[in-house]
């Protein structure tokens, strides 16, 4: 594979945090957004400001689970011409620019099969891509497409909410690899004041049937839930925060303002924008 081992990658990223005593930070947004050639300004100054991870966000025209910011910023990406080939071309000159953080490629399944699956998992592989978070792609209908991801080097994340059953927690557990992406609430991303009380219920129930690393995410806008999350998860995925950041940022002060926001949403730089 061209672009290196992405299953260290991932699992030095969590080994790294965990040693220092921090849960992981994975910055999520668009690809092609807010402009078509942003993509790798965004990456580098994300990872300048302390992100451990990023999530590519694949725009789709029915994200069904995602609220009005996501949803918003989808459609300018897919008008911008966003496309899976573009997305490959990010990733790669960004791997060939020495970035090493791990990337997720988080999205829908619909333009994964347009594509073609086996196209899909070998182009990512050998554009440096580490996992695959397909929100739509419950483990009992991806077998095949799992097989095919795994057998290029890709790891495949699946979710789990506050309503899955403990039936469904076995299921994931015994498929996971990677990570476990916990959603906090029963609902859509989106900009949140607090996250739910039941939170450390779920992860709990979760921790009690793996070892794999747990990253919770939908609502994590402000550097003291990442501190909550950090006390009973892994990681903290942050994709609504971070994708209004990046929209009322000025282009010249974009990378500037990416960098604050991530070191304060991880609590690194209490001063910063995101740190309360």
């Amino acid at each position: 594979m061209s672009a290196g081992d992405p299953g260290d990658r991932l699992a030095r990223a969590f080994a790294r945090a965990r040693a220092e005593g921090r849960p992981a930070l994975l910055p999520f947004f668009p690809v092609c957004w807010p402009e078509r050639d942003a993509t790798q300004e965004i990456v580098r100054a994300a990872v300048e400001g302390g992100a451990d991870a990023i999530e590519f966000g694949f725009p789709f025209s029915d994200p069904l689970a995602d609220g009005v910011t996501n949803q918003r910023a989808y459609e300018e990406a897919i008008a911008n011409g966003a496309t899976l080939e573009r997305l490959f071309a990010a990733s790669a000159d960004l791997r060939a620019q020495d970035v090493r953080v791990p990337f997720l490629i988080m999205g829908y399944f619909n333009p994964l099969l347009a594509y073609g699956a086996g196209r899909f998992v070998r182009d990512a592989a050998e554009a440096g891509i580490d996992g695959l978070i397909v929100v739509d792609l419950p483990p009992e209908e991806a077998a095949e497409f799992q097989a095919l991801a795994r057998a290029a080097g890709l790891h495949v994340v699946y979710l789990l909410a506050p309503t899955s059953t403990d039936e469904r927690i076995a299921r994931v557990a015994r498929a996971a690899s990677g990570f476990i992406y916990c959603v906090s609430v029963a609902g859509v991303t989106g900009l949140r004041a607090e996250l739910p009380p039941a939170l450390p219920e779920l992860i709990g129930r979760v921790r009690a049937r793996t070892d794999v690393p747990l990253v919770v995410g939908f609502g994590i806008s402000a550097a003291r839930h990442v501190r909550e999350v950090g006390r009973i998860a892994d990681g903290a995925a942050v994709g609504s925060a971070f994708v209004e950041v990046i929209r009322e940022a000025p282009r010249e002060r974009r990378a500037e303002r990416v960098r604050e926001f991530v070191r304060g949403i991880a609590g690194r730089d209490p001063a910063a924008p995101g740190a309360d």
